[in-house]
């Protein structure tokens, strides 16, 4: 009988965990030809979310956790808990209820016909228009710099074959971007529209930083364009500067007594210059950024607890009843 690990993170989810569980397991009901383990892999919550799940642990044994030591982040946590999976195929489904469960059921059945991974892509959303268009630009943009296919509003819901995990868990990388490995990898992924909810309780722990260090991530993870139009751009910038230093010099010679020169225009053209060199030099620095911490080898996380994990009791609806 084919095993499925379920994979979700958390960070202060206390609002949330209960019901999760309860619209999953309802899931696994109808799925009786499986097994199924739900793991939770916690980035030190500061309010009850633990707690939470600890209780729903013991009364269903099928439910085991993971307590990180600290904040990890929302890269590294969920990747630690899916390179620890044994399973046939494993799901990475968020607390917060925004990606409905009951998906679950066409990934398995698409799975069974042989696809490897079976991505949800959110077609719509009710988080707001903004944040909804600015992803799209961002997934459009970043398709444009990539060497490969990115697939857009793809957020790593979905469900993988344990060919793939085998192959995720030789990434040695810090930081690694998900969904932009699987396409640099080769897998391709079929996608199951959604329409993406809101959340059901308690607010995002998604701000600007948080968005943007997600974004500069699978920029640098998934292409060396950046760098390259930096050169390019310096080279433009810089036979741009020499022409226009020629026909000043030029002017200045037919015109000696009459033309001025003025501060303007130099300043300008410094001022320019200077913001494109800040400008390509912060993402340069990412890249650095990025290769200073594969260097170190540290650890992607560091385990404070382990409760009912590895799980020893599997759910399976059949032996229940």
């Amino acid at each position: 009988m084919k095993k499925i690990s379920i994979i979700t993170p958390t960070y202060n989810e206390e609002g949330n965990v209960k019901a999760l569980v309860e619209a999953i397991n309802k899931v696994i009901f109808q799925e009786k030809d499986y097994l199924f383990e739900h793991i939770f892999i916690d980035n030190a919550s500061e309010d009850n979310t633990i707690n939470e799940i600890h209780s729903l642990i013991n009364i269903f044994p099928h439910i085991g956790l993971i307590v990180n030591n600290r904040n990890f982040g929302q890269i590294r946590s969920p990747f630690h808990a899916i390179s620890l999976t044994e399973s046939d195929a494993t799901i990475q489904l968020c607390a917060d209820l925004q990606e409905p469960p009951e998906l679950i059921h066409n990934f398995i059945r698409e799975w069974e016909k042989g696809a490897l991974v079976v991505g949800g892509v959110k077609e719509s959303s009710a988080e707001s228009k903004f944040m909804y268009m600015m992803r799209n630009l961002y997934y459009k943009a970043l398709s444009l710099v990539t060497e490969h296919h990115l697939v857009s509003q793809f957020t790593g819901f979905g469900l993988y074959d344990r060919i793939v995990i085998k192959e995720l868990k030789s990434i040695k990388d810090l930081y690694p971007y998900t969904r932009g490995l699987i396409s640099d990898l080769g897998f391709y992924v079929l996608e199951i529209p959604y329409k993406q909810r809101e959340r059901r309780a308690g607010k995002s722990k998604n701000n600007f930083l948080s968005l943007f260090d997600y974004a500069v991530v699978g920029l640098i993870s998934n292409s060396k364009m950046p760098i390259r139009i930096a050169t390019i751009i310096g080279f433009a910038f810089s036979a741009f500067s020499f022409c226009i230093g020629l026909v000043y010099l030029v002017l200045k010679i037919l015109y000696w007594n009459s033309f001025e020169l003025g501060l303007s225009p130099i300043l300008i053209l410094i001022s320019f210059g200077f913001s494109i060199i800040i400008f390509f030099l912060g993402i340069l620095g990412e890249y650095i950024g990025s290769i200073h911490s594969e260097a170190l080898t540290r650890k992607r996380v560091i385990e404070k607890d382990r409760i009912n994990f590895p799980v020893k009791i599997p759910l399976h609806f059949k032996d229940t009843q």
